[in-house]
C-alpha cells in the first residue's frame, strides 16, 4: 500500500477510503486503486474490520480501480500473553485490468507479505 486517505467518514468507526497500491513485476501490472467503504468495532478484547469496494469517485489516471469483495480483519490480544496480539485478514481482492493469473498470484504474495512486514515494523515502533 502506497497511500490511504478518508474520503469521508459517517459516524465514529465508519468511513469510505482510498488506497493506492504500487506497481507491481516491473509495472507489468499497473498501480490499483481501491476506494472502500470500512466499518471498525470493538470486539470482546480486540477489534473487528469489515469493509467492500464502492463504485465512487473518479479513478486517479494511471491507475486501475481494483475491487474488493466483503473482507474483514480480526485483531485480538492473545490470551496467554496479552503483550501481543494475533490479526486475522480475510480478503478477496479483484485486482481487474488483463493481468495474467501466475502474474496475479506472484505479485499478491508479495504484497501480502510486505503488508504484514511493514505492519509488525509500525507497531513495534
Amino acid at each position: 500500500m502506497t497511500s490511504m486517505d478518508i474520503v469521508d467518514e459517517f459516524e465514529e468507526n465508519c468511513c469510505i477510503m482510498r488506497y493506492t497500491t504500487a506497481g507491481q513485476l516491473w509495472n507489468i501490472i499497473s498501480p490499483r486503486e481501491f476506494v472502500d467503504f470500512s466499518c471498525t468495532t470493538d470486539y470482546e478484547d480486540g477489534i473487528l474490520s469489515c469493509g467492500v469496494s464502492l463504485d465512487y469517485g473518479e479513478v486517479k489516471p494511471g491507475y486501475v480501480r481494483g475491487f474488493n469483495h466483503p473482507c474483514g480483519w480480526f485483531c485480538f490480544p492473545l490470551k496467554d500473553n496479552p503483550r501481543h496480539s494475533l490479526l486475522i485478514g480475510f480478503i478477496q481482492t479483484d485486482l481487474r485490468g488483463m493481468i495474467p493469473q501466475s502474474a496475479v498470484d506472484t505479485a499478491m504474495a508479495s504484497s501480502l507479505t510486505n503488508f504484514y512486514s511493514d505492519l509488525r515494523k509500525t507497531l513495534k515502533a
